[in-house]
């Protein structure tokens, strides 16, 4: 087994990200984000990858295929607003 982190999703900004991890850490599995491009100017925009242990890699490939279609427009949207004001200091 390895304790290697291997990206497990590639999303185009924070918000999707968080979700990402929710998901996984709901069903047990460790999960962290990386900005993939830009730095912390560019606030919760820009693409993120998600990464998991190697150990849970396939675990976590299988349960978010199942769950592809799970994020709503809505969800997406409520997200990024709350991450932008948090970005913003309004939160």
């Amino acid at each position: 087994m390895s304790d290697a982190l291997e990206p497990v999703s590639t999303v185009s900004s924070e918000a999707e990200a968080e979700m990402v991890c929710e998901r996984l850490r709901g069903a047990g599995i460790h999960a962290i984000i990386q900005r993939t491009i830009g730095g912390p100017e560019w606030g919760p925009s820009g693409a993120r990858v998600v990464l998991v242990r190697g150990e849970d890699h396939a675990r976590a490939g299988e349960l978010l295929a199942a769950e592809e279609n799970a994020f709503s427009e809505e969800e997406l949207g409520r997200l990024s607003e709350a991450a932008a004001r948090e970005e913003g200091g309004d939160g």
